[in-house]
């Protein structure tokens, strides 16, 4: 891509199917096209959609519930997407939930805008071991409309879950960091 496109993509506008298929009160901050023509990957002020090329988008998955996002490029302007949703499987307690895939023609700043956005929800995150092998990750996210952060907890394995054991030493470890959390 020269540096001329590069600069014409920058300020360019979302494709009118984008901004049409969005609600009206939503921003696009950043956009990529999905390979043969499949539609669009869109990064927006509430998360991140998928966009199909007849204009119907998909629920947003929130920018708080991105578990992680990564980008692999491909030649000069494409690559793909691996986007791992979580969902919230019991008060406190999210599950990572299946990988989606996206594989982009022409990713822009898509990358850029989705690292910054996920980045700017998470105010802490520890990794804890448990009894075993596996661990817990701690974190504390920054979710919109909502006074302070919340902390929840993400199992290596979501047998885990289900363990007496694990459960109590993930509910410690957690304790702990919210009491230190707590400004005195």
């Amino acid at each position: 891509m020269s540096l001329l496109d590069a600069v014409r993509r920058r300020f360019a506008r979302a494709p009118e199917a984008v901004r049409a298929a969005l609600p009206g009160d939503e921003q696009v901050l950043a956009w990529g096209s999905l390979i043969r023509d499949e539609g669009w990957l869109v990064a927006t002020d509430r998360g991140l959609r998928r966009l199909a090329a007849d204009g119907v988008a998909a629920e947003a998955l929130p920018w708080h519930e991105v578990g992680s996002a990564t980008w692999s490029a491909a030649g000069e302007t494409g690559g793909t997407f691996r986007v791992v949703p979580l969902a919230e499987v019991e008060p406190g307690v999210q599950a990572r939930q299946p990988e989606e895939r996206h594989a982009l023609a022409d990713a822009g700043d898509l990358p850029a805008v989705v690292r910054r956005r996920v980045d700017q929800t998470v105010v802490a995150s520890q990794r804890s071991p448990l009894p075993g092998a596996r661990g817990v990750l701690l974190v504390a996210r920054r979710i919109p409309g909502q006074p302070g952060r919340e902390w929840t907890v993400v199992f290596d394995d979501d047998a885990d879950r289900a363990d007496p054991v694990a459960r109590e030493a993930a509910r410690q470890k957690l304790a702990e960091l919210v009491a230190a959390d707590q400004p005195d």
